[in-house]
């Protein structure tokens, strides 16, 4: 097996194993408003992809495709039964998300905390000529 190959293999199992992977895949799946308004439909309860599509200035494969893209980030959950498939969100897949900010927000207060206390310490900035 080739250096190339290792470094590859290596690298996509250190992203799933940090969760990247999903964060993206979340990420990638709410960058699209027409899936942000898929999403709040669904918060509300669970509903069938007609009910989904009826509002949406689009056509039903349209929606089923921005459905796929959800569904593939692990958000939304179908089930068929007969001719229905109904969809509904899953706040799991939002777990590692919020793991990813979380960690971003505590690094930014501790941050923002040290530079309240400096300024606390120095109200009136640095002396020139001192």
């Amino acid at each position: 097996m080739g250096v190339d190959r290792r470094r590859i293999i290596l690298k996509s199992m250190l992203y799933q194993r940090s969760g990247i992977d999903d964060v993206d895949r979340v990420f990638q799946a709410l960058a699209d408003p027409t899936r942000r308004i898929i999403i709040e439909r669904l918060s509300r309860g669970p509903a069938s992809v007609s009910e989904i599509a009826r509002p949406l200035p689009m056509s039903l494969p349209a929606v089923t495709q921005h459905l796929q893209v959800l569904e593939r980030s692990g958000l939304v959950r179908s089930d068929k039964l007969g001719r229905v498939r109904t969809c509904r969100i899953e706040p799991a897949a939002l777990q590692p998300v919020e793991r990813w900010i979380r960690a971003r927000r505590s690094s930014w207060e501790r941050r923002l905390d040290g530079l309240g206390e400096y300024l606390a310490e120095h109200p009136t900035g640095p002396h020139k000529g001192s």
